[in-house]
């Protein structure tokens, strides 16, 4: 088998396990990316058995596997010259090197012996990746520009600068991700650098597969230089600003195509824009409008959905005279009011406004009435026994609204309502209620907590454990401790159930923390 054949002539895989083996690759890759150095070492196990097959194809899909994850790369890098590799788990470091030669070893043997500890072994390794380039070795050899031994840096360097100037198309969607990824590290600004003139001497159908397909990063750095070098039309512009996933890339490319339309005077590019359904594409189009002197155009959007929209809607309501309070009540009043008046008003109202935004707690649309309730709040009129009857809203939007507004006023509510909250059915509720017995007291919070710790939705019962045991922590005797212990006044009866409490969560809690609270409830029983 001679390695450095083209895809189209190598064999058929005879190795009937070969799907299996690429499989482990996959599994062991994503376990690694977390997992600690066991993870790894199975890693480079399963690739030894990868390398061992002596198949070209196989080879290079396990590698794919292992290089479309940047960070898995960057680990087992720095895996391969730990203490296990030449300590107790020595092994695999010995026989890769006997593995990797010049001459016949496969892209797996060349990888892996590109991050041995001896520096010897690396800079053979480097020159036979250069010498037999394909893409899945690429991010290894990125890694080795960055490296401490400068004979290794050198020739890394060099067949990097040469392979990415012979054939940019195929080797920068590989180079990239690894380049931007250690653009931070010592001597790693090489890489980015001949990334950088690669993405400025590609085709653009090139640079533009990369804005298609490419990682977040990737994308980012090439809209940069591509925008930078006056590469993207004012349509390509507003086509990202209108549909591209990543909001950093809309919010660019709506500035860009903005400041375009703004010196050529194409308004129809700024009210395409302001009708965006994105808040932060919307901003930008109306700044464009006020700087072409369109502020009638922006004062329609005052009871814009946006909080942002509406600042720069009523910054150019004032320039025209315009009320915009007024305009707020009564966008309220009359009609079906909409979420961004109801805003509105309550950024600009004031407390006697308040009657208008009470009407409205029992609209038929959920949004309003949560619209409503957080007015309220913002003006500082929340009334308790209003808004109690509302926290058992059909909507979860409401009941986090109403929550928010009835923290504050906690002490005013009914002392068994919380509690009725953190036992009932909808789990909107459970967490409604855990808010609102927060700081009243540890044996209140920890009581709470207790019961939550157990409950059947997965992250409620996570922030009941993180409470209990930080209240643990807190609880514990430590010689260190400044601050006193918090004081657990309770009755007898009270303290028995939160002594069965923390029995029924011990298994949730694990042993430490309830360890901890078993001492401690027992150090503080009230007839003690």
């Amino acid at each position: 088998m001679i390695w450095g054949r083209r895809d189209s002539d190598v064999r058929p895989p005879s190795v009937a396990g070969e799907s299996e083996l690429l499989g482990a690759v996959r599994v062991t890759a994503h376990e690694a990316c977390d997992g600690r150095w066991e993870a790894l070492h199975r890693l480079v196990e399963v690739l030894l058995k990868v390398d061992a097959l002596g198949d070209e194809v196989v080879a290079r899909s396990a590698l794919a596997l292992v290089a479309g994850l940047p960070g898995l790369v960057v680990r087992l890098d720095g895996h391969a010259r730990s203490e296990p590799w030449y300590a107790h788990y020595q092994e695999p470091a010995t026989r890769i090197a006997e593995r990797f030669s010049t001459v016949s070893s496969g892209p797996v043997a060349m990888v892996l012996a590109s991050m041995h500890r001896d520096g010897r072994i690396r800079e053979p390794a480097v020159a036979a990746m250069v010498s037999r380039p394909c893409p899945e070795v690429m991010p290894f050899l990125v890694l080795r520009t960055a490296d401490w031994v400068r004979p290794v840096r050198d020739r890394a360097r060099a067949g990097l600068a040469v392979l990415l100037a012979d054939d940019p198309g195929v080797f920068l969607p590989a180079v990239l991700p690894m380049a931007l990824r250690l653009d931070a590290r010592l001597r790693a600004g090489f890489a980015v650098t001949q990334a950088q003139a690669a993405v400025l001497a590609v085709t653009e159908q090139v640079w533009r597969g990369v804005l298609g397909e490419g990682g977040r990063r990737e994308r980012r750095f090439v809209f940069e230089l591509v925008l930078t070098q006056g590469r993207l039309r004012v349509p390509d512009l507003v086509t990202f600003a209108e549909s591209d996933p990543d909001v950093r890339l809309r919010a660019r490319a709506a500035e860009a195509a903005c400041r375009e339309a703004v010196w050529t005077r194409r308004l129809d590019v700024l009210q395409r824009l302001a009708r965006s359904v994105r808040a932060e594409v919307r901003v930008v189009a109306l700044t464009g409008l006020i700087r072409a002197g369109k502020d009638a155009d922006v004062v329609g959007h005052l009871d814009d959905d946006a909080p942002l929209v509406r600042a720069v809607a009523r910054d150019a309501a004032r320039r025209l005279g315009v009320d915009v309070r007024a305009r707020y009540r009564t966008g309220v009043e009359v009609g079906e009011p909409g979420s961004g008046a109801i805003a509105g008003l309550a950024e600009t109202g004031s407390a006697a406004d308040a009657p208008l935004l009470q009407r409205l707690l029992g609209h038929e649309r959920a949004r309003v009435r949560a619209q409503a309730v957080r007015g309220l709040r913002l003006l500082d009129a929340v009334v308790p026994g209003e808004l109690a009857a509302l926290v058992r809203d059909p909507s979860p939007a409401v009941v986090r609204e109403v929550t928010a507004a009835l923290r504050p006023v906690a002490g005013a509510l009914p002392p068994d309502l919380p509690w009725e909250l953190l036992r009932d059915g909808r789990a909107e509720l459970r967490r409604a209620g855990y808010r609102l017995l927060r700081g009243r007291g540890v044996d209140v919070e920890l009581r709470a907590a207790l019961l939550l710790a157990v409950d059947a939705h997965p992250r409620l019962a996570e922030r009941g454990r993180a409470d209990a045991t930080r209240i643990a922590r807190d609880v514990a005797r430590t010689t260190w401790r400044r601050t006193p212990q918090p004081e657990l006044q309770v009755t007898g009866a009270e303290h028995a159930e939160l002594v069965a409490l923390a029995a029924r969560a011990a298994a949730a809690l694990g042993e430490e923390t309830s360890q901890q609270l078993s001492g401690w409830l027992a150090s503080n029983h009230p007839s003690g």
